[in-house]
C-alpha cells in the first residue's frame, strides 16, 4: 500500500524582551540555577501578573510579517497540568482568541518548487522551568529561570507532505523571527524549539490519520531525522497490524529513533478557562501601526530585489538573503565596488568558506564588508590577480591588516608592465622549444605548462590576461 506522510508544526520562538512576559524578572541565557524566578513566576500567592507589552509588540510583527489576521482582542487562558518543572500548576497561554490568526508562508525546495503553507495561529505563552537529569546521583534538578520567559507559539496547519518540506518551512520561520528581529533563534539555547506532530495515511484518503508528537527538537538535522524515523515507524507499525497511538514522543540523537514519553491529551484535557487575574488584551490601532512601522524587508521581497536589481542567479540571490546581516553585508560590498556579482562571487565563495570552516556566521567574520570591498578594488584596478587576491583574503581573514597595508607589506602588486612580460615570456619561450613544437603540432594542452612557467617565474605576480595573450602571439610564431 502506498502511504501519504501529514506534517503540522508547533514552533515555540523565545521573545527577544529583557524580561518576563508577565514579570520584571531578567530572560538572560546562562545565569545560575533559580535565580532569575521571582514570586510572580512561581506563583505564589498574592502575586499577580502583568502583562509586557513589549512581548505583545513582537507577536504582532510576526503576524504582519506573515500577513496573518491580528486580534483586535484576545484571552489569556489557563492551562492546567501537573509538572514538576511547572510551578503554579498551569501554564498561562491563550486558547480560543490567540493574539495572531491565520497566515501563510512560501517555502522553496531544493527542486525549486514552491509551496504555501498555512500558519493556523501564533499565540503568546510563558515558557516552564527546566528539568535537568544530569549529575544528581539519581535525582532530579528542577531550574525555574526559564519560568515566565515570554515564547510565541506558531502553529502550523498540516499541509507538509515530508520531512524536507518540515525542515524548509521550520527553516524559513526561523529565518523570519530574526530578520524582523523578534528573536534570536539561538537552537542551542532553547530559544527556537521545534515539535512535530507526524502521522501517515493511504494515498487518496482525505482523513488524517493518528498522530504522534515528536516534542521538543532543538536542530534542523534532527527534526528531519526524527520526522523520517517516525514515518518509517507507523507505517511498519500499521502494515504489520497494530495501530498508532496518539502520544508524545522524544527524538534520541544518540540511537536515531523515537521513543514513547506519555499519552498524547486532547484540549479538553487541559481544562482551559480565562485566566482571571488577566484582562483581555486590547489592539488598538495606534499601537499596530507603532509595533511594525520598521518592519524591514522580508526574505522573499529582498531575494526577489537582488535578483531584478543586482542580476543575480536564484542560488546566488537565496544564498545572500539567507540572513538580514549577510544580505546587508553584500550590498555595502557591492554598493563600494559597483560590481555585483564579483561580491556575491566572493563572499558566496571565500568569505562563506572560511566562515563554514571557523563554524561562525558573518557576524563573527574578521574580514568586515568594507574590508572586502577594499581587496575587490584592487582586483579591479589591476594591482592584484585573482589568485594573489585570495593570498590577501587569508593574510586578511588572520588579522594583518587592510588590504592595501598586506599588498605593500608582502609585495604582491601585480605586474601589468607588458615589456617587462614579453621579455620573460620570450626568455621561456627561446628555453623550451621541444614544447612550443608540441604546441604548434596541435597539442593545446602545452599551453598551460607556459602560463605555468610565467607564473612560477614572476612570483605569480604577472597579469594573467595578458601571459595568456602575449603566450598565444609568441608560440603561434
Amino acid at each position: 500500500m502506498a502511504w501519504e506522510t501529514v506534517i503540522g508544526l508547533e514552533i515555540h520562538t523565545q521573545l527577544a524582551t529583557h524580561s518576563k512576559i508577565f514579570s520584571g524578572a531578567p530572560t538572560a541565557f546562562g545565569a545560575a540555577p533559580n535565580t532569575q524566578a521571582c514570586a510572580i513566576d512561581l506563583g505564589l500567592p498574592g502575586v499577580l501578573p502583568v502583562l509586557n507589552a513589549e512581548a505583545v509588540r513582537l507577536a504582532v510583527r510576526f503576524g504582519r510579517a506573515i500577513n496573518a489576521e491580528i486580534a483586535p482582542r484576545s484571552i489569556f487562558a489557563r492551562k492546567n497540568y501537573f509538572y514538576p518543572d511547572l510551578p503554579k500548576g498551569y501554564q498561562i497561554s491563550q486558547y480560543e482568541l490567540p493574539v495572531v490568526g491565520k497566515g501563510q508562508v512560501e517555502i522553496v525546495l531544493d527542486d525549486g518548487t514552491v509551496k504555501t503553507v498555512g500558519v493556523t495561529r501564533a499565540h503568546l505563552e510563558e515558557d516552564a522551568g527546566k528539568s535537568l537529569h544530569e549529575d544528581f546521583h539519581g535525582y532530579t534538578g528542577i531550574d525555574l529561570n526559564r519560568a515566565g520567559t515570554p515564547l510565541l507559539e506558531i502553529v502550523s496547519e498540516p499541509d507538509m507532505r515530508s520531512a524536507q518540506e518540515a525542515v524548509a518551512y521550520a527553516k524559513k520561520i526561523h529565518q523570519l523571527v530574526r530578520y524582523i528581529g523578534i528573536s534570536d533563534g539561538n537552537m542551542q539555547e532553547g530559544s527556537f524549539r521545534v515539535d512535530a506532530n507526524v502521522s501517515v495515511r493511504p494515498v487518496g484518503q482525505q482523513e488524517l490519520g493518528t498522530r504522534a508528537e515528536i516534542k521538543n527538537v532543538n536542530s534542523f538535522r534532527f527534526l528531519e531525522k526524527a520526522i523520517a524515523f517516525e514515518v518509517e515507524r507507523q507505517i511498519d507499525l500499521i502494515e504489520g497490524g497494530g495501530r498508532v497511538i496518539q502520544e508524545t514522543r522524544l527524538y534520541d540523537a544518540a540511537k536515531d529513533e523515537t521513543r514513547s514519553m506519555r499519552t498524547k491529551e486532547e484540549a479538553n484535557d487541559y481544562r482551559y478557562f480565562p485566566d482571571p487575574d488577566l484582562l483581555p488584551l486590547e489592539i488598538d490601532p495606534d499601537f499596530l501601526a507603532a509595533a511594525t512601522a520598521d518592519l524591514p524587508e522580508l526574505p522573499d521581497a529582498k531575494r526577489a530585489r537582488f535578483h531584478d536589481e543586482y542580476g543575480l542567479s536564484a542560488y546566488d540571490a537565496n544564498l545572500l538573503t539567507a540572513t538580514r546581516e549577510l544580505a546587508e553585508y553584500f550590498e555595502t560590498v557591492a554598493r563600494e565596488t559597483g560590481e555585483p556579482k564579483l561580491a556575491a562571487n566572493w563572499i558566496g565563495g571565500e568569505l562563506m568558506a572560511s566562515l563554514n570552516k571557523a563554524e561562525g556566521d558573518i557576524a563573527q567574520s574578521p574580514v568586515s564588508a568594507p574590508m572586502l570591498a577594499g581587496l575587490l578594488r584592487r582586483i579591479q584596478d589591476n594591482t592584484v590577480s585573482g589568485k594573489l587576491a585570495k593570498q590577501v583574503f587569508e593574510a586578511m581573514w588572520a588579522g594583518e591588516g587592510d588590504a592595501d597595508q598586506i599588498i605593500a607589506a608582502r609585495g604582491l602588486t601585480q605586474i601589468t608592465d607588458s615589456s617587462a612580460i614579453e621579455s620573460l615570456i620570450a626568455d621561456i619561450v627561446a628555453a623550451n622549444p621541444g614544447q612550443v613544437e608540441q604546441y604548434r603540432a596541435g597539442k593545446d594542452k602545452v599551453f598551460g605548462f607556459f602560463v605555468g612557467q610565467a607564473m612560477k617565474q614572476s612570483g605569480g605576480k604577472a597579469n594573467p590576461g595578458q601571459v595568456n595573450e602575449i603566450l598565444k602571439r609568441l608560440l603561434q610564431g
